[in-house]
């Protein structure tokens, strides 16, 4: 994972340079870490390396920070391993999915972490390369995985998944309004003969949808592809696991920045950071006791936006929701 300049656009399948990957909301990430990593000996965890555009700019931008990276996917791991090599020792790049976090941080002998960032999705590379299968612009073996080592494909999930369960998958992870529709044409579709390949899936989407349905919201397949993409990565339930996992990792005056690009992904996060910073005295206390004081800070009234500017620039933007906190307290024994 690690996404720069990503979305769920489909992707375009050219291999271009660096340039073409810029990180997403790049300065206001930094900006709202800054007041945590300008001491000495300050580690940040960027729990989405991909392409390692943000890591490249904590390192640059913290000089005395120390930083460690993790991805599940292999092959970013060895790209940004060549980006981020003038930065020498700084930089300790780990293969793992990010709710690994506590066992990794154990294993270095790093008790506590002044800053964490996320990034969540599909990164430029995975959506640019056409054979992993991300992007629904291309014809490409219907794969989606992040670490292709290992779990199934999107192809054996469109295959095998009983219809009920393909169903809650497009509405739950999609949104798909229509998924009743596209999981009967495609259970049709895998008796005759199973998925493969994108472009068969993508056309039978069209097909199956009204015209009204066509109109509106850019790629009729989107939404598909995207729910298809969790529950073959199983995102949620690894996020659901990590964001608990990094507000712990945080040392008092810590601080995490979240970047999610759809709603799922951002309720999650909300929900986590809200309990965080609620007081859970029970009611009617005169006086609350520091133990049940909030633990978290809010630094973003709500999720914080791209500009214009930057969507202009990089429509991979668009969808970005940010969102941080401060660790202001510890957990009560």
């Amino acid at each position: 994972m690690g996404r720069e300049a990503h979305s769920d656009k489909g992707g375009g399948g050219r291999r271009e340079g660096q340039s073409r990957h810029v990180p997403v909301m790049l300065q206001r990430c930094l900006d709202m870490l800054a007041p945590a990593l300008t001491e000495p000996g300050a580690v940040v965890v960027d729990c989405t390396l991909g392409l390692g555009g943000h890591s490249e700019a904590l390192l640059t931008r913290f000089p005395e920070a120390r930083l460690v990276a993790l991805d599940r996917d292999k092959e970013a791991l060895r790209l940004s391993k060549e980006r981020l090599a003038p930065f020498g020792d700084r930089a300790t790049l780990v293969h793992a999915v990010y709710d690994e976090l506590p066992e990794v941080l154990d294993r270095l002998g790093i008790p506590r972490v002044q800053g964490v960032l996320f990034d969540l999705g599909v990164s430029s590379m995975q959506l640019d390369e056409a054979d992993r299968g991300f992007a629904y612009a291309q014809d490409a073996p219907l794969d989606m995985r992040m670490d292709q080592t290992t779990g199934i494909s999107a192809a054996e999930v469109l295959n095998t998944y009983p219809p009920g369960e393909l169903v809650r998958i497009l509405r739950a992870y999609g949104e798909e309004k229509q998924a009743k529709r596209i999981v009967s044409a495609v259970v049709r579709e895998r008796e005759k003969e199973p998925f493969s390949n994108s472009a068969r899936l993508v056309e039978l989407i069209r097909d199956s949808l009204p015209q009204a349905a066509k109109r509106t919201g850019g790629n009729p397949a989107k939404r598909t592809f995207q729910a298809l993409r969790i529950e073959v990565n199983g995102e949620l339930s690894v996020l659901e696991r990590a964001i608990p996992a990094a507000v712990k990792a945080l040392a008092v005056g810590g601080r995490i920045a979240v970047l999610s690009y759809h709603s799922l992904e951002d309720r999650l996060v909300k929900q986590v950071f809200a309990a965080g910073a609620a007081t859970t005295a029970p009611p009617g206390l005169p006086v609350v006791p520091e133990r049940y004081q909030p633990r978290l800070k809010l630094l973003t009234r709500g999720a914080e936006l791209p500009t214009e500017e930057e969507v202009a620039e990089n429509r991979r933007a668009a969808p970005a929701r940010l969102r941080g906190a401060q660790r202001i307290r510890e957990d009560a024994e």
